[in-house]
Protein backbone atom coordinates (compact mmCIF):
# COMPACT_ATOMS: atom_id res chain seq x y z
CA UNK A 1 0.00 0.00 0.00
CA UNK A 2 1.38 3.55 -0.78
CA UNK A 3 1.75 5.78 1.94
CA UNK A 4 0.80 9.53 2.15
CA UNK A 5 4.35 10.82 2.29
CA UNK A 6 4.14 13.49 -0.25
CA UNK A 7 4.45 16.84 1.38
CA UNK A 8 7.90 17.71 -0.05
CA UNK A 9 6.87 16.42 -3.63
CA UNK A 10 3.14 18.83 -3.50
CA UNK A 11 4.99 21.36 -1.46
CA UNK A 12 8.12 21.50 -4.57
CA UNK A 13 4.32 21.28 -7.52
CA UNK A 14 1.74 23.57 -5.00
CA UNK A 15 3.77 26.93 -6.96
CA UNK A 16 3.91 25.88 -10.52
CA UNK A 17 3.78 22.33 -12.30
CA UNK A 18 4.58 24.14 -15.56
CA UNK A 19 8.58 23.16 -14.34
CA UNK A 20 7.72 19.65 -14.13
CA UNK A 21 6.35 19.04 -16.81
CA UNK A 22 9.93 19.07 -19.00
CA UNK A 23 11.14 16.79 -16.61
CA UNK A 24 8.78 13.36 -17.28
CA UNK A 25 7.79 11.87 -20.57
CA UNK A 26 4.83 9.06 -20.54
CA UNK A 27 4.91 7.17 -23.07
CA UNK A 28 2.20 7.03 -25.54
CA UNK A 29 -1.12 4.57 -24.70
CA UNK A 30 -1.66 1.66 -27.27
CA UNK A 31 -5.21 0.74 -28.75
CA UNK A 32 -7.94 -0.73 -27.04
CA UNK A 33 -9.19 -4.59 -28.46
CA UNK A 34 -11.55 -6.64 -27.87
CA UNK A 35 -9.64 -9.71 -27.85
CA UNK A 36 -10.03 -10.70 -24.20
CA UNK A 37 -6.82 -12.76 -22.31
CA UNK A 38 -7.53 -16.94 -21.79
CA UNK A 39 -5.81 -16.06 -18.54
CA UNK A 40 -6.30 -12.90 -16.55
CA UNK A 41 -3.12 -11.82 -14.20
CA UNK A 42 -5.74 -10.56 -11.19
CA UNK A 43 -9.68 -10.69 -10.73
CA UNK A 44 -11.40 -7.81 -8.67
CA UNK A 45 -14.78 -6.79 -7.90
CA UNK A 46 -14.09 -3.08 -9.20
CA UNK A 47 -11.35 -1.51 -10.45
CA UNK A 48 -10.83 2.04 -10.81
CA UNK A 49 -8.49 3.76 -12.91
CA UNK A 50 -7.08 6.59 -12.12
CA UNK A 51 -5.97 8.05 -8.26
CA UNK A 52 -6.98 11.73 -8.62
CA UNK A 53 -9.57 12.78 -6.36
CA UNK A 54 -12.18 11.54 -8.43
CA UNK A 55 -10.93 7.72 -8.42
CA UNK A 56 -10.19 7.77 -5.05
CA UNK A 57 -13.91 9.29 -4.00
CA UNK A 58 -15.07 7.01 -6.70
CA UNK A 59 -13.45 4.20 -4.67
CA UNK A 60 -14.15 5.00 -1.11
CA UNK A 61 -18.13 5.43 -2.03
CA UNK A 62 -18.49 2.24 -3.44
CA UNK A 63 -16.29 0.38 -0.35
CA UNK A 64 -18.33 1.95 1.84
CA UNK A 65 -21.75 0.79 0.05
CA UNK A 66 -20.46 -3.29 0.12
CA UNK A 67 -17.83 -3.64 -2.38
CA UNK A 68 -15.13 -6.04 -1.47
CA UNK A 69 -11.76 -6.12 -3.45
CA UNK A 70 -11.29 -2.75 -5.04
CA UNK A 71 -8.10 -2.20 -6.76
CA UNK A 72 -7.15 1.46 -8.43
CA UNK A 73 -4.65 1.75 -10.92
CA UNK A 74 -2.50 5.20 -11.42
CA UNK A 75 0.02 5.65 -14.28
CA UNK A 76 2.39 8.00 -12.34
CA UNK A 77 4.17 7.34 -9.22
CA UNK A 78 2.47 9.36 -6.73
CA UNK A 79 -1.43 9.30 -6.43
CA UNK A 80 -3.59 12.54 -5.95
CA UNK A 81 -3.06 13.85 -9.77
CA UNK A 82 -4.29 17.51 -10.33
CA UNK A 83 -6.99 17.66 -7.16
CA UNK A 84 -3.32 17.65 -4.91
CA UNK A 85 -2.39 21.09 -6.71
CA UNK A 86 -5.47 22.64 -7.15
CA UNK A 87 -6.55 25.31 -5.11
CA UNK A 88 -9.51 22.37 -4.01
CA UNK A 89 -12.29 25.47 -4.03
CA UNK A 90 -15.79 23.41 -3.72
CA UNK A 91 -18.60 25.06 -4.91
CA UNK A 92 -22.18 23.80 -3.58
CA UNK A 93 -25.17 25.41 -1.59
CA UNK A 94 -24.35 25.28 1.69
CA UNK A 95 -27.72 26.14 4.12
CA UNK A 96 -25.42 26.59 7.57
CA UNK A 97 -22.31 28.41 6.33
CA UNK A 98 -24.48 30.62 3.30
CA UNK A 99 -27.46 30.88 6.06
CA UNK A 100 -25.04 32.78 8.24
CA UNK A 101 -23.21 35.05 5.69
CA UNK A 102 -27.48 35.43 4.92
CA UNK A 103 -26.36 34.66 1.45
CA UNK A 104 -29.55 33.60 -0.37
CA UNK A 105 -28.76 30.92 -3.10
CA UNK A 106 -30.26 26.82 -3.98
CA UNK A 107 -29.07 23.89 -6.13
CA UNK A 108 -31.17 25.36 -9.08
CA UNK A 109 -29.63 28.57 -9.00
CA UNK A 110 -26.49 26.79 -8.82
CA UNK A 111 -27.47 25.06 -12.39
CA UNK A 112 -29.10 27.93 -13.74
CA UNK A 113 -25.55 29.90 -13.21
CA UNK A 114 -23.57 26.34 -14.46
CA UNK A 115 -25.54 26.02 -17.82
CA UNK A 116 -25.98 30.15 -18.30
CA UNK A 117 -21.94 29.88 -17.26
CA UNK A 118 -20.87 27.45 -19.97
CA UNK A 119 -23.65 29.36 -22.87
CA UNK A 120 -26.23 26.25 -22.58
CA UNK A 121 -23.99 23.95 -23.51
CA UNK A 122 -23.82 21.49 -20.97
CA UNK A 123 -25.96 18.20 -20.68
CA UNK A 124 -29.28 19.81 -17.55
CA UNK A 125 -29.72 16.20 -16.36
CA UNK A 126 -25.81 16.13 -15.46
CA UNK A 127 -25.91 19.71 -13.90
CA UNK A 128 -29.44 19.27 -11.97
CA UNK A 129 -27.81 15.89 -10.59
CA UNK A 130 -24.48 18.20 -9.54
CA UNK A 131 -25.86 20.71 -7.93
CA UNK A 132 -28.69 18.82 -6.27
CA UNK A 133 -26.43 16.40 -4.80
CA UNK A 134 -23.18 18.70 -4.06
CA UNK A 135 -24.26 19.11 -0.37
CA UNK A 136 -24.44 15.47 0.29
CA UNK A 137 -20.77 15.00 -1.38
CA UNK A 138 -20.18 17.92 1.22
CA UNK A 139 -21.33 16.57 4.24
CA UNK A 140 -19.81 13.25 3.14
CA UNK A 141 -16.22 14.48 3.07
CA UNK A 142 -16.85 16.21 6.35
CA UNK A 143 -17.67 13.16 7.73
CA UNK A 144 -14.52 11.73 7.01
CA UNK A 145 -12.80 14.64 8.56
CA UNK A 146 -12.29 17.03 5.96
CA UNK A 147 -12.56 20.30 7.22
CA UNK A 148 -13.48 23.81 5.25
CA UNK A 149 -13.34 27.52 6.49
CA UNK A 150 -15.83 28.71 8.02
CA UNK A 151 -17.25 31.39 5.36
CA UNK A 152 -18.10 30.98 1.29
CA UNK A 153 -16.73 33.20 -1.12
CA UNK A 154 -16.96 33.76 -4.87
CA UNK A 155 -14.14 32.22 -6.53
CA UNK A 156 -12.16 33.27 -9.56
CA UNK A 157 -14.72 32.90 -12.39
CA UNK A 158 -17.30 30.77 -9.92
CA UNK A 159 -19.91 34.01 -10.60
CA UNK A 160 -21.57 33.68 -7.05
CA UNK A 161 -20.79 33.28 -3.15
CA UNK A 162 -20.66 29.55 -2.63
CA UNK A 163 -17.44 28.35 -2.84
CA UNK A 164 -15.46 25.99 -0.14
CA UNK A 165 -12.01 26.09 0.76
CA UNK A 166 -9.90 23.79 2.30
CA UNK A 167 -8.83 24.92 5.87
CA UNK A 168 -5.76 23.35 6.02
CA UNK A 169 -3.60 24.19 2.11
CA UNK A 170 -4.73 22.99 -0.89
CA UNK A 171 -6.82 20.54 -2.93
CA UNK A 172 -4.03 17.80 -1.21
CA UNK A 173 -6.13 18.05 2.09
CA UNK A 174 -9.05 16.46 -0.04
CA UNK A 175 -6.41 13.48 -0.78
CA UNK A 176 -5.15 13.30 2.74
CA UNK A 177 -8.95 12.22 3.97
CA UNK A 178 -9.26 9.99 1.23
CA UNK A 179 -6.27 7.92 1.87
CA UNK A 180 -6.46 6.77 5.00
CA UNK A 181 -10.23 5.97 3.79
CA UNK A 182 -8.17 3.78 1.10
CA UNK A 183 -6.74 1.97 3.92
CA UNK A 184 -9.34 1.16 6.11
CA UNK A 185 -11.27 -0.40 3.31
CA UNK A 186 -8.41 -2.73 2.23
CA UNK A 187 -8.56 -0.43 -1.55
CA UNK A 188 -5.34 -1.54 -3.16
CA UNK A 189 -3.77 1.65 -4.74
CA UNK A 190 -1.56 0.39 -7.44
CA UNK A 191 1.30 3.55 -8.76
CA UNK A 192 3.51 3.19 -11.81
CA UNK A 193 0.87 0.93 -13.56
CA UNK A 194 -0.22 2.99 -17.05
CA UNK A 195 -3.53 1.38 -18.41
CA UNK A 196 -3.00 0.64 -22.46
CA UNK A 197 -5.77 -1.36 -23.45
CA UNK A 198 -9.61 -1.80 -22.42
CA UNK A 199 -11.27 -5.51 -23.03
CA UNK A 200 -14.95 -5.63 -24.43
CA UNK A 201 -16.87 -8.54 -25.37
CA UNK A 202 -16.47 -7.05 -28.74
CA UNK A 203 -15.36 -4.29 -29.73
CA UNK A 204 -18.44 -2.45 -30.13
CA UNK A 205 -20.89 -4.40 -28.29
CA UNK A 206 -21.29 -6.57 -25.00
CA UNK A 207 -19.65 -5.91 -21.71
CA UNK A 208 -16.25 -4.02 -20.56
CA UNK A 209 -14.13 -7.18 -18.95
CA UNK A 210 -10.72 -4.95 -17.56
CA UNK A 211 -7.68 -3.44 -18.81
CA UNK A 212 -4.14 -4.11 -19.36
CA UNK A 213 -1.74 -1.85 -17.96
CA UNK A 214 2.26 -1.57 -17.48
CA UNK A 215 3.64 -1.74 -14.24
CA UNK A 216 6.69 0.03 -13.07
CA UNK A 217 9.33 -2.95 -14.62
CA UNK A 218 7.50 -2.16 -18.06
CA UNK A 219 5.52 -5.74 -17.90
CA UNK A 220 1.99 -6.13 -19.16
CA UNK A 221 -0.39 -7.42 -16.76
CA UNK A 222 -4.51 -7.81 -17.17
CA UNK A 223 -7.30 -6.80 -15.02
CA UNK A 224 -10.33 -8.38 -14.86
CA UNK A 225 -13.36 -6.54 -12.79
CA UNK A 226 -16.27 -8.37 -12.28
CA UNK A 227 -18.49 -5.51 -11.33
CA UNK A 228 -16.93 -2.32 -13.19
CA UNK A 229 -14.22 -0.55 -14.94
CA UNK A 230 -14.42 3.37 -13.43
CA UNK A 231 -12.15 5.73 -15.46
CA UNK A 232 -11.52 8.75 -13.57
CA UNK A 233 -8.19 10.09 -15.30
CA UNK A 234 -8.61 13.72 -16.05
CA UNK A 235 -8.35 15.74 -18.95
CA UNK A 236 -5.91 16.57 -21.72
CA UNK A 237 -4.40 19.68 -20.34
CA UNK A 238 -0.82 18.71 -20.22
CA UNK A 239 -1.09 17.04 -23.92
CA UNK A 240 -0.50 19.88 -26.57
CA UNK A 241 -1.00 17.96 -29.56
CA UNK A 242 -4.07 16.71 -28.32
CA UNK A 243 -4.99 20.37 -27.18
CA UNK A 244 -3.91 21.54 -30.79
CA UNK A 245 -6.26 19.23 -32.28
CA UNK A 246 -9.56 21.19 -31.27
CA UNK A 247 -7.77 24.63 -30.53
CA UNK A 248 -5.01 25.51 -31.97
CA UNK A 249 -4.34 28.39 -29.65
CA UNK A 250 -3.77 26.27 -27.03
CA UNK A 251 -0.50 24.43 -28.26
CA UNK A 252 2.43 26.46 -26.91
CA UNK A 253 0.97 27.56 -23.50
CA UNK A 254 1.68 26.44 -20.44
CA UNK A 255 -0.51 24.80 -18.43
CA UNK A 256 -1.83 23.87 -14.08
CA UNK A 257 -1.69 20.36 -15.02
CA UNK A 258 0.45 17.66 -13.89
CA UNK A 259 1.74 15.51 -16.45
CA UNK A 260 -0.17 13.38 -16.26
CA UNK A 261 -3.24 14.97 -17.67
CA UNK A 262 -2.61 13.39 -21.04
CA UNK A 263 -5.97 12.11 -21.93
CA UNK A 264 -4.94 8.39 -22.76
CA UNK A 265 -8.17 6.92 -22.30
CA UNK A 266 -10.03 8.94 -24.06
CA UNK A 267 -9.05 7.13 -27.39
CA UNK A 268 -9.22 3.91 -25.38
CA UNK A 269 -12.89 4.49 -24.83
CA UNK A 270 -13.72 5.84 -27.90
CA UNK A 271 -12.31 2.39 -29.54
CA UNK A 272 -14.71 0.16 -28.32
CA UNK A 273 -17.38 2.34 -29.00
CA UNK A 274 -17.43 5.78 -26.65
CA UNK A 275 -19.03 8.92 -27.26
CA UNK A 276 -17.36 12.20 -26.51
CA UNK A 277 -18.84 15.50 -26.88
CA UNK A 278 -17.26 19.19 -26.10
CA UNK A 279 -13.82 18.60 -26.87
CA UNK A 280 -12.97 21.92 -28.00
CA UNK A 281 -13.71 23.51 -24.92
CA UNK A 282 -10.49 24.43 -23.37
CA UNK A 283 -9.93 26.50 -20.10
CA UNK A 284 -7.43 28.58 -19.16
CA UNK A 285 -6.40 30.23 -16.07
CA UNK A 286 -3.68 32.82 -15.00
CA UNK A 287 -0.66 31.00 -14.83
CA UNK A 288 2.86 31.12 -16.14
CA UNK A 289 3.59 32.93 -19.34
CA UNK A 290 5.53 31.16 -21.78
CA UNK A 291 9.10 30.41 -20.52
CA UNK A 292 8.53 31.02 -16.87
CA UNK A 293 8.05 28.51 -14.64
CA UNK A 294 6.64 29.40 -11.68
CA UNK A 295 2.81 30.29 -10.97
CA UNK A 296 1.53 32.64 -8.78
CA UNK A 297 -1.79 32.42 -7.70
CA UNK A 298 -3.26 35.66 -6.89
CA UNK A 299 -6.76 35.70 -8.24
CA UNK A 300 -8.70 33.16 -6.33
CA UNK A 301 -10.89 35.38 -4.62
CA UNK A 302 -12.32 37.67 -7.16
CA UNK A 303 -13.27 40.76 -4.24
CA UNK A 304 -9.44 40.55 -3.78
CA UNK A 305 -7.47 41.54 -6.41
CA UNK A 306 -7.53 43.21 -9.93
CA UNK A 307 -6.11 42.77 -12.91
CA UNK A 308 -3.98 45.05 -15.09
CA UNK A 309 -2.19 44.85 -18.46
CA UNK A 310 1.95 46.25 -19.04
CA UNK A 311 0.35 49.50 -19.31
CA UNK A 312 -1.11 49.55 -15.65
CA UNK A 313 -4.41 49.87 -16.40
CA UNK A 314 -7.47 47.32 -16.02
CA UNK A 315 -8.57 46.15 -19.01
CA UNK A 316 -11.50 43.89 -17.73
CA UNK A 317 -13.78 43.04 -14.61
CA UNK A 318 -12.04 40.52 -12.32
CA UNK A 319 -15.22 38.48 -11.62
CA UNK A 320 -16.04 37.77 -15.11
CA UNK A 321 -16.38 34.27 -16.60
CA UNK A 322 -13.10 32.66 -17.19
CA UNK A 323 -13.10 32.53 -21.05
CA UNK A 324 -13.65 35.82 -21.01
CA UNK A 325 -10.50 36.66 -19.16
CA UNK A 326 -8.51 34.22 -21.11
CA UNK A 327 -9.65 35.63 -24.11
CA UNK A 328 -8.80 39.28 -22.52
CA UNK A 329 -5.62 38.17 -21.26
CA UNK A 330 -4.36 36.94 -24.39
CA UNK A 331 -5.67 39.81 -27.15
CA UNK A 332 -2.89 41.72 -24.72
CA UNK A 333 0.31 42.83 -26.46
CA UNK A 334 2.42 40.91 -24.47
CA UNK A 335 -0.87 38.21 -23.93
CA UNK A 336 0.72 38.57 -20.02
CA UNK A 337 -1.18 40.38 -17.40
CA UNK A 338 -0.50 40.91 -13.71
CA UNK A 339 -2.34 40.12 -10.80
CA UNK A 340 -2.56 42.68 -7.83
CA UNK A 341 -3.83 43.09 -4.08
CA UNK A 342 -2.95 43.84 -0.89
CA UNK A 343 -1.76 42.77 2.50
CA UNK A 344 -5.22 42.01 3.57
CA UNK A 345 -6.23 39.87 0.61
CA UNK A 346 -3.13 38.01 0.65
CA UNK A 347 -3.68 37.23 4.42
CA UNK A 348 -6.93 35.49 2.68
CA UNK A 349 -4.87 32.75 0.47
CA UNK A 350 -4.54 29.32 1.48
CA UNK A 351 -0.90 28.79 2.64
CA UNK A 352 0.10 26.89 -0.59
CA UNK A 353 -0.79 29.67 -2.54
CA UNK A 354 1.43 32.04 0.06
CA UNK A 355 4.37 29.91 -0.17
CA UNK A 356 3.89 30.01 -4.14
CA UNK A 357 4.07 33.75 -4.16
CA UNK A 358 6.94 34.19 -1.95
CA UNK A 359 8.66 31.90 -4.06
CA UNK A 360 7.93 33.71 -7.03
CA UNK A 361 9.66 36.88 -5.14
CA UNK A 362 13.24 34.69 -5.61
CA UNK A 363 12.31 33.63 -9.08
CA UNK A 364 10.89 36.88 -10.39
CA UNK A 365 7.43 35.63 -10.82
CA UNK A 366 6.11 38.52 -8.02
CA UNK A 367 6.92 41.04 -6.32
CA UNK A 368 5.82 42.61 -2.75
CA UNK A 369 6.53 46.67 -1.71
CA UNK A 370 5.10 48.98 0.75
CA UNK A 371 4.29 51.63 -1.87
CA UNK A 372 1.95 50.89 -5.29
CA UNK A 373 4.96 53.04 -6.88
CA UNK A 374 7.58 50.91 -6.02
CA UNK A 375 5.71 47.80 -6.92
CA UNK A 376 4.86 49.24 -10.53
CA UNK A 377 8.87 49.79 -10.64
CA UNK A 378 9.13 46.27 -9.75
CA UNK A 379 6.88 45.14 -12.29
CA UNK A 380 8.20 46.99 -15.03
CA UNK A 381 4.88 49.03 -15.23
CA UNK A 382 4.67 52.93 -15.43
CA UNK A 383 4.49 54.30 -11.67
CA UNK A 384 2.01 57.35 -11.92
CA UNK A 385 -0.64 54.35 -14.16
CA UNK A 386 -0.98 52.00 -11.73
CA UNK A 387 -1.26 54.70 -9.03
CA UNK A 388 -4.18 55.97 -10.81
CA UNK A 389 -5.33 52.83 -11.49
CA UNK A 390 -5.60 52.02 -8.03
CA UNK A 391 -6.96 54.98 -7.01
CA UNK A 392 -9.96 55.63 -9.65
CA UNK A 393 -10.27 51.55 -8.13
CA UNK A 394 -10.35 52.27 -4.78
CA UNK A 395 -13.12 55.24 -5.50
CA UNK A 396 -15.48 53.17 -7.50
CA UNK A 397 -15.11 50.71 -4.27
CA UNK A 398 -16.57 54.36 -1.98
CA UNK A 399 -19.34 54.71 -4.88
CA UNK A 400 -19.87 50.87 -5.15
CA UNK A 401 -20.11 51.35 -8.63
CA UNK A 402 -17.13 50.00 -10.66
CA UNK A 403 -15.98 51.79 -14.01
CA UNK A 404 -15.78 48.52 -15.84
CA UNK A 405 -18.72 46.66 -13.79
CA UNK A 406 -17.24 44.60 -11.24
CA UNK A 407 -20.36 43.13 -8.43
CA UNK A 408 -20.22 45.43 -5.52
CA UNK A 409 -20.20 42.65 -3.43
CA UNK A 410 -16.55 41.54 -4.79
CA UNK A 411 -15.95 45.39 -4.29
CA UNK A 412 -13.00 45.36 -1.52
CA UNK A 413 -10.15 48.23 -1.53
CA UNK A 414 -6.07 47.69 -2.26
CA UNK A 415 -5.17 50.26 0.07
CA UNK A 416 -3.16 48.15 3.05
CA UNK A 417 0.28 47.84 2.62
CA UNK A 418 2.37 45.49 1.56
CA UNK A 419 1.13 45.02 -1.65
CA UNK A 420 1.50 42.04 -4.16
CA UNK A 421 1.69 41.58 -7.90
CA UNK A 422 2.11 38.10 -10.27
CA UNK A 423 2.51 37.46 -13.63
CA UNK A 424 -0.78 36.64 -14.78
CA UNK A 425 -0.39 34.65 -17.85
CA UNK A 426 -2.76 32.04 -19.41
CA UNK A 427 -2.13 28.60 -18.87
CA UNK A 428 -4.12 25.48 -20.07
CA UNK A 429 -6.34 24.61 -17.56
CA UNK A 430 -9.14 22.00 -17.36
CA UNK A 431 -10.27 19.99 -20.77
CA UNK A 432 -14.23 20.47 -20.05
CA UNK A 433 -15.01 17.78 -23.35
CA UNK A 434 -14.53 13.70 -23.06
CA UNK A 435 -16.53 11.20 -23.07
CA UNK A 436 -20.56 11.10 -22.93
CA UNK A 437 -21.41 10.10 -19.29
CA UNK A 438 -25.64 9.65 -18.28
CA UNK A 439 -26.52 10.69 -14.65
CA UNK A 440 -25.41 7.33 -13.54
CA UNK A 441 -21.76 7.99 -14.69
CA UNK A 442 -22.10 5.30 -17.36
CA UNK A 443 -20.10 5.94 -20.55
CA UNK A 444 -22.70 5.91 -23.48
CA UNK A 445 -21.96 4.79 -27.20
CA UNK A 446 -22.02 7.07 -29.80
CA UNK A 447 -25.70 5.38 -30.72
CA UNK A 448 -27.00 6.81 -27.35
CA UNK A 449 -26.63 3.43 -25.54
CA UNK A 450 -24.65 2.57 -22.20
CA UNK A 451 -21.51 1.03 -22.44
CA UNK A 452 -22.46 -2.07 -19.99
CA UNK A 453 -19.59 -2.18 -17.44
CA UNK A 454 -17.68 1.39 -17.66
CA UNK A 455 -18.65 4.57 -15.93
CA UNK A 456 -16.41 7.52 -16.07
CA UNK A 457 -16.15 10.43 -13.66
CA UNK A 458 -14.43 13.72 -13.26
CA UNK A 459 -12.52 15.96 -16.27
CA UNK A 460 -11.81 13.00 -18.34
CA UNK A 461 -16.02 13.31 -19.34
CA UNK A 462 -17.80 15.84 -21.06
CA UNK A 463 -21.14 17.49 -21.02
CA UNK A 464 -20.89 18.53 -17.55
CA UNK A 465 -19.41 22.58 -17.76
CA UNK A 466 -20.49 23.39 -21.62
CA UNK A 467 -18.24 25.75 -23.26
CA UNK A 468 -17.29 27.43 -19.96
CA UNK A 469 -16.79 25.86 -16.56
CA UNK A 470 -17.48 28.13 -13.45
CA UNK A 471 -15.00 28.26 -10.87
CA UNK A 472 -15.41 25.65 -8.03
CA UNK A 473 -17.39 23.68 -10.07
CA UNK A 474 -14.56 21.27 -10.91
CA UNK A 475 -13.89 20.04 -7.42
CA UNK A 476 -17.82 19.76 -7.29
CA UNK A 477 -17.63 17.63 -10.07
CA UNK A 478 -15.34 14.86 -9.00
CA UNK A 479 -16.45 14.39 -5.86
CA UNK A 480 -20.27 15.08 -6.23
CA UNK A 481 -20.05 12.48 -9.24
CA UNK A 482 -17.23 9.91 -7.69
CA UNK A 483 -19.70 9.35 -4.27
CA UNK A 484 -22.86 8.68 -6.32
CA UNK A 485 -20.53 6.44 -8.66
CA UNK A 486 -19.30 4.64 -5.82
CA UNK A 487 -23.25 4.09 -5.09
CA UNK A 488 -23.78 3.03 -8.70
CA UNK A 489 -21.65 0.40 -8.93
CA UNK A 490 -22.25 -0.95 -5.71
CA UNK A 491 -25.66 -1.74 -6.53
CA UNK A 492 -24.67 -3.91 -9.60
Amino acid sequence: MTKLSRRGFLGSLAGSSAGFLTAVTLPKAAFAADQAPQKWDQTVDLLVVGAGGAGLASAVSAAQHGVKNIVVLEKMPFFGGNTSISGGGFNSVDPVRQGKQKIKDSPELHARQTLAGGDGRANPELVKTMTANSYDAIKWLQDMGMKFKDDVYQIYGGLYPRCHAPYGSLGSDYIKVLKPQCDKEGINILTNSRVVRIFRENQLSGKVLGVEYVDKDGQHKTVKAQKAVIVATGGFGANPEMRAKYDPRMRNLTTTNLPCSTGDLIPLMQDIGADTVGMDFIQCNPGCPPGRKQRIILHLYAKNFIMVGPDGKRFIREDERRDNIRDAVLALPTQTAFSILDSRGFGDLNPGHQDGAKKGLETGDAWTANTIEELATKMGVDPKALRATIDEFNAGVDAQNDKLGKAPRNLTKIEKAPFWAGYSGMSVHHTMGGVVINPHSQVIDRYGKPIDGLYAVGEVTGGIHGTNRLGGNAICDIFTFGRLCGIEVSKL
